[in-house]
């Protein structure tokens, strides 16, 4: 049975915590910021390929910017308290939406221009109550992949669409399988803003749209009432470890508050202002969360180019220092995260890159160095053989680069 993150995190030292910084504030260690540098690379390229624009903002806001967003009414509990300065009352923001409305409401928009889709990995921040905190997987400081998209009504099922395939395919370059899609609806509740209208519009346009992208790749779409967001239903990616636990992995909304709490618009084509729809996608996710997802549902071996230590060299005695020197150069100049064991016996230095989870290990001795091999173990790849420095270090560079789950070895 695969282990728990937190149990991993005591081999591989991904993360660690501290009461001087508190409960729910973890801090990456070396090896953990490596996966989360990759999930951050991926996140922005996959935003990037969709059209999405980067902006920045502030994690502060006025008491204020959240009373008109509404999150101060619905989330009080779950907010950090105000913290005066001067006259103002200013808070931590507990979601990224309200900066991105004021970012767009900067200017003036044509229905030319539409859709805007706005993109930050971004810190919210969630008050958890102390014995709430656990881990990875529920924290006090959210690093998320955030993006808000503005768009005429005509061009919500092709966007909600756009961030579903996105999503998806984010999951899958992760190796991360999406159980199901959740479409997560209001229920009979007083619980939400908007118009009973809005609401049914806005869950048909979300069930019309991934209906088709769901069909295509075989995943079930699920209803859920009682699990939207308060301002609008939404698509979640749901995700289970080998005990049932269920997580919201990514997430597609629709926002039809917002805009209006903002007065959010753009010039259509006869020159009047009309309302934009803003939509919340997020691709790859928290990063807190989907690195304890992935820990989990691989038992820590993850894959070749997210794996926090790639390469781990050990020379057989200090004669066979300079040539694993080499090697380790050449593939640090070739972007793998690599390292060079010394101490201890080899079996030892072997068990504990195997508790590591490091992807390969590559030993170097007297035949080695004559042959300009190295004695290469990939586990997850089930590769024992000897392998020549030069392929070693360009195979395991194409698998990175490529986001290979393992490296393509000689047959």
């Amino acid at each position: 049975m695969n282990l728990d993150h937190r149990e991993l995190n005591h081999d591989m030292r991904l993360f660690t915590t501290s009461p001087l910084a508190g409960s729910g504030l973890p801090l990456w260690l070396p090896a953990g910021a490596a996966i989360r540098s990759e999930l951050q690379k991926l996140a922005a390229e996959l935003a990037h390929d969709d059209g999405c624009v980067g902006v920045y903002s502030p994690v502060l806001g006025k008491k204020a910017l959240f009373e008109r967003s509404g999150h101060l009414a619905k989330f009080a509990d779950d907010m950090f308290p105000p913290m005066k300065l001067g006259d103002d009352e200013t808070m931590l923001r507990p979601a990224n939406c309200p900066h991105h409305a004021l970012i767009y409401a900067a200017e003036q928009h044509s229905y030319r221009e539409l859709p805007i889709r706005l993109n930050e990995l971004a810190s919210m921040f969630r008050a958890e109550r102390s014995g709430v905190v656990s881990g990875l997987s529920r924290v006090r400081e959210i690093h998320l992949d955030d993006t808000h998209v503005f768009c005429r009504p005509d061009q919500v099922g092709d966007e909600v669409a756009r961030a579903l395939r996105a999503a998806l395919k984010a999951q899958s370059i992760l190796g991360l399988p999406v159980d199901y899609v959740r479409l997560s609806l209001r229920d009979d509740s007083e619980a939400w803003l908007g118009s009973a209208e809005q609401w049914n519009a806005a869950e048909d346009a979300l069930r019309d749209a991934a209906s088709p992208v769901l069909a295509s790749g075989d995943i079930s779409l699920v209803e859920a009432a009682g699990e939207a967001a308060f301002y609008g239903p939404k698509l979640d990616l749901q995700v289970r470890d080998e005990g049932g636990h269920e997580e919201t992995i990514a997430t597609v909304q629709l926002d039809f508050t917002q805009p209006e709490r903002f007065d959010l618009t753009f010039v259509d084509s006869d020159g009047r202002s009309k309302r934009v729809v803003m939509i919340h996608r997020g691709t790859v996710g928290s990063m807190e969360r989907v690195t304890a997802a992935l820990l989990e549902h691989r038992n820590g071996r993850l894959p070749f180019w997210i794996a926090p230590m790639q390469l781990a060299l050990f020379p057989i005695s200090d004669r066979h220092d300079d040539a694993t020197c080499e090697l380790a150069d050449a593939a640090r100049m070739a972007g793998l995260r690599t390292r060079v064991d010394y101490e201890d016996s080899l079996g030892a230095r072997i068990r504990e890159a195997r508790a590591r989870r490091d992807a390969v290990f590559a030993v170097i001795g007297d035949d080695e160095v004559a042959a300009g091999t190295a004695q290469v173990t990939d586990v997850a790849g089930n590769f024992r053989e000897r392998v020549a420095i030069h392929d070693l270090v360009e195979r395991a560079r194409f698998a990175h680069q490529n986001r290979q789950p393992h490296i393509d070895w000689p047959s």
